[in-house]
């Protein structure tokens, strides 16, 4: 079995900055030895490898011969730049939307290879049990990166706080939502603190990934959205890698033992506090929602 890098090791500093992956790259010293060896193994980007979950799909990886180094991130901003620059040979962390902002912010070329779930983003208070308990002008806060942040405040919409220009979109910010309209207030923090800002207010919108830390159910969120919705598919989760490496036969079937061994879905489900819907959709649909959504980004 690999060594997994720590969270407080594999912390570095803002986008584009190297990231330490025990002293070596994911090519360095490989020579010419084959990816998934042992002289070459599979360096996989993830946010979150503490999850129980990770340690049964490197299991299973390595049980068909393919060796493999997970490493942890705590910053969404550090796994697409380390696998951009050979750091990483693939991560899996983000959903469509997410690695479109950014590859046209970045001008970068990533794509997917294989999909795993999508899941619902919720709204929680730890002061109301109902959405119409929260007060007008209340403050509610969503996470601030470009893609939650816009799917966040659809969720309020839709829960009938907020009233977004034009009806809202993928890409909408706080500054699209209309106060005259609006019964609550709306600040954009950064997503790590969403979940440990409920007491200081009304509701917040918190992704997934810092739910079970903060030892909230999924099942008491007061709204959400709707994985099984079509217009969700750019939400869908993916495995992401670079363009030429993206029919490596290798990183493909990380893909495949991912998607079909039962005992890493049912961790991978139990993780999300039962919330994942777990989808097999095409790589060239992947690729095609991509596509559409970098296009619509760079019109804009």
């Amino acid at each position: 079995m690999s060594i997994r890098i720590s969270r407080s090791a594999a912390l570095v500093g803002a986008l584009g900055v190297s990231v330490a992956l025990a002293g070596c790259s994911a090519t360095a010293g490989a020579g010419d030895a084959e990816l998934g060896t042992a002289e070459n193994p599979v360096q996989l980007g993830v946010v979150g490898a503490a999850e129980p979950y990770w340690g049964v799909y490197e299991e299973a990886v390595e049980a068909e011969g393919i060796q493999l180094d997970i490493v942890d991130f705590t910053d969404y901003n550090q796994p697409n730049p380390a696998t951009s620059e050979g750091e990483l040979d693939i991560n899996q962390f983000q959903h469509i939307i997410y690695l479109a902002n950014y590859n046209v912010q970045a001008g970068d070329d990533l794509q997917p290879i294989g999909s795993t779930a999508t899941y619902p983003i919720g709204l929680y208070s730890s002061q109301y049990d109902d959405i119409e308990q929260i007060p007008d002008g209340g403050e509610v806060i969503v996470p601030n990166d470009d893609t939650n942040q816009a799917r966040g405040l659809l969720v309020l919409q839709a829960a009938g706080l907020i009233a977004l220009e034009n009806g809202g979109s993928p890409y909408s910010t706080v500054d699209d939502v209309i106060e005259a309209e609006s019964r609550v207030t709306v600040s954009a923090v950064d997503a790590a603190i969403t979940a440990t800002s409920l007491p200081d207010v009304a509701a917040a919108v918190i992704n997934n990934d810092f739910l079970t830390d903060a030892g909230i159910d999924p099942a008491d969120a007061l709204a959400q959205d709707d994985p099984t919705d079509p217009a969700a598919q750019p939400y869908i989760n993916i495995f992401a890698t670079t363009a030429e490496n993206a029919d490596d036969e290798v990183l493909n079937r990380l893909v495949e033992i991912f998607q079909t061994n039962e005992e890493v879905q049912a961790g991978a489900l139990e993780s999300s506090g039962g919330t994942g819907v777990f989808v097999q959709t095409p790589k060239d649909e992947l690729v095609a929602s991509l596509e559409a959504v970098q296009e619509a980004l760079q019109a804009q």
